[in-house]
């Protein structure tokens, strides 16, 4: 074993440990946790994250909007998501979702356990070529790339029971399928200017249009750049209230307006109910109940 994959299962261990003993304290139960990422995969996905139910009850979370596209992997029980739409999935062995623009609930049964595997950027496209096919529609991977492998890496992930090696053996399952990433992605998925318009900036350095930029984004990334920009936003909102709350300190929402960038308090609401049909103020009574998959 490398020295590099060794530093790697070490991180990753007491990275879990700490997510589990944190869970377990509020969640008796109910284990949650994420497994970063090696070096050699940072541009390719964000996280994994695992989660299962070892209660006798049913237990419901809430999933906020990532942005991000996710394999999940079912192993056990079978968890169910259902939108704001009142869309219902179940999931058996494996699905695609996203990318995911809404927020929605998901149940875990007793003896439920997931895995998911979260895409970051424009990796999906990389490795399916077509982001849109996966936009807003819950998809069997297998459709996508036209071969029955998703089906055996579930029978071969099934059959493990330690999550560490689960991850290594999906990353070595993904490294044939993934394609060298597009340049001007590349460039829209590292662009960091905060003061700039990073379609302005990208497509003056490539000597293309707006609107030609525009379409890339959509097309490698699976949503507008004015899309994510509004996304940002409400994360950083999200972020704020969060500190305020751990704080204890009462929220002056007029505040919150200024700080994240709102026109006034009504443009605020209206995100709250667009990404996971609540108010601020609900969000604030119900947050332990929450999962936040970009933290």
């Amino acid at each position: 074993m490398s020295v590099a994959i060794l530093h790697y299962k070490i991180y990753s261990i007491l990275a879990i440990a700490n997510e589990f003993i944190k869970m377990a304290e509020n969640n008796p139960g109910y284990n949650q946790f994420r497994i970063p990422v090696p070096e050699a995969f940072e541009e390719v996905f964000s996280h994994f994250y695992f989660a299962e139910n070892k209660s006798d009850t049913i237990i419901t979370k809430t999933l906020l909007p990532s942005y991000q596209t996710v394999l999940l992997f079912s192993f056990g029980a079978k968890p169910s998501f259902r939108s704001k739409q009142e869309t219902y999935i179940e999931v058996d062995k494996y699905l695609m979702l996203g990318p995911i623009k809404q927020g929605f609930d998901y149940s875990l049964p007793p003896n439920a356990e997931v895995l998911s595997v979260n895409f970051k950027d424009d990796a999906f496209y990389r490795f399916f070529g077509d982001v849109c096919m996966a936009d807003h529609v819950p998809m069997n991977p297998d459709e996508l790339l036209h071969e029955d492998c998703f089906n055996i890496l579930w029978h071969e992930l099934n059959q493990m029971k330690d999550n560490l090696l689960r991850v290594n053996h999906i990353l070595k399952f993904c490294e044939p399928y993934l394609q060298h990433r597009n340049k001007i992605a590349g460039q829209l998925a590292n662009f960091k200017e905060e003061t700039l318009n990073p379609i302005k900036s990208v497509a003056s350095q490539n000597s293309q249009t707006e609107r030609s930029m525009q379409l890339n984004h959509k097309k490698h990334f699976g949503y507008s750049a004015k899309e994510v920009s509004r996304y940002e936003r409400f994360l950083k909102t999200i972020d704020l209230i969060q500190k305020l709350a751990s704080t204890k300190s009462k929220i002056d929402w007029l505040d919150i307006v200024t700080e994240c960038g709102y026109y006034d308090q009504s443009q605020l609401i209206h995100d709250f109910k667009h990404y996971i049909n609540l108010t601020p103020t609900k969000y604030l009574k119900f947050q332990q109940d929450i999962c936040n998959p970009v933290t």
